[in-house]
C-alpha cells in the first residue's frame, strides 16, 4: 500500500487530501503545516504531496531527497529558480510538479492546445479566471498551464507572447499575442474560461470546479500513479496516460 504524506495539512487543500486518501487505496502517513518536521515524515512515506508555498519548496525537495522520497507538488506561484531547483531534484527522486491536479483541467489543457494547432494565431486567445478571496498568485497556476498549452499549439514560448493585466490606453491588440485576466472574490474553488476569438465568431472552453475536493483526487491518483517511478520530472498528463 503507497504511503502518502502531506505538506500542508492543516490547510484546506491538505484536509482535503487526507479525506481523498481515506477514500482510496493509500495509507495515509500523516502530515505536516508550517513548523512541522518534513523530513521525518518523509522517513515514513512513499510519497509526499506538497500544496504549500513557494517559500518551503527547497526544504520539502531536500526532505524528499534524502529519505529518497517521490514528491507530487501542486504547490503555485513558482519562480524560475524554483523550477530549477525541482529540475536538479529529479535527477535523484520522481518528482511531479503542476498547476492543477484536476483531471477535467489536464484534458482541458490538452483541447486548448489542440485547437490552438488547427485555428492557428489569426484566432485571438485569451484567458480569464477567478479564484476565492484568499488565493495570493495571480495569474493562476491553471491559467498559465492553459497558456503554455496554447502557446504550445502555436509553436511559441509563452514567455514570449503573454499579456497580462491590461490597463489604460493599450493600443490595438497584437496578433498572436495571448492574454491573460484574474477575478478575485468570495469562495469559488477555481473557474477558468479559454477564449478563441475569430473574425464573426467565437469558442469557448470552459472549466469550473465546484469543489475542492476534485483537486485532492487528482493529487492523490498522482502520487499512486509516482509511487516507484525512476528519477525524473513527470506530469499530470503522463499520470492520464496522454
Amino acid at each position: 500500500m503507497t504511503r502518502i504524506g502531506i505538506l500542508g495539512s492543516e490547510g484546506r487543500m491538505g484536509r482535503a487530501i487526507a479525506a481523498a486518501i481515506a477514500e482510496s487505496d493509500a495509507s495515509h502517513a500523516g502530515g505536516v503545516d508550517a513548523s512541522g518536521d518534513a523530513m521525518t515524515l518523509a522517513e515514513r512515506c512513499d510519497v509526499l504531496v506538497d500544496f504549500t508555498a513557494p517559500a518551503a519548496l527547497s526544504a520539502n525537495l531536500d526532505a524528499a531527497e534524502a529519505k529518497g522520497c517521490a514528491i507530487v507538488i501542486g504547490t503555485t506561484g513558482l519562480s524560475a529558480d524554483d523550477h530549477a531547483r525541482i529540475d536538479a531534484a529529479a535527477k535523484r527522486i520522481a518528482v511531479l510538479q503542476t498547476g492543477n491536479t484536476s483531471l477535467g483541467v489536464v484534458m482541458l489543457c490538452a483541447l486548448v492546445e489542440k485547437a490552438a494547432a488547427a485555428l492557428g494565431k489569426d484566432w485571438d486567445v485569451e484567458i480569464a479566471e477567478m479564484h476565492h478571496r484568499m488565493k495570493v498568485d495571480a495569474p493562476s497556476g491553471t491559467a498559465l498551464m492553459l497558456g503554455e498549452a496554447a502557446a504550445k499549439g502555436h509553436g511559441d514560448s509563452l514567455d514570449a507572447v503573454r499579456v497580462s493585466g491590461r490597463d489604460g490606453h493599450t493600443g490595438a491588440r497584437e496578433t498572436g499575442t495571448i492574454g491573460f485576466s484574474a477575478l478575485r472574490g468570495g469562495t469559488v474553488a477555481g473557474d477558468h474560461m479559454v477564449v478563441f476569438a475569430g473574425e464573426g465568431e467565437r469558442i469557448e472552453l470552459t472549466h469550473r470546479a465546484e469543489d475542492r475536493a476534485i483537486f485532492a483526487r487528482g493529487a492523490v491518483r498522482a502520487a499512486l500513479w509516482l509511487h516507484d517511478r525512476v528519477p525524473g520530472r513527470y506530469t499530470m498528463n503522463q499520470v492520464l496516460g496522454m
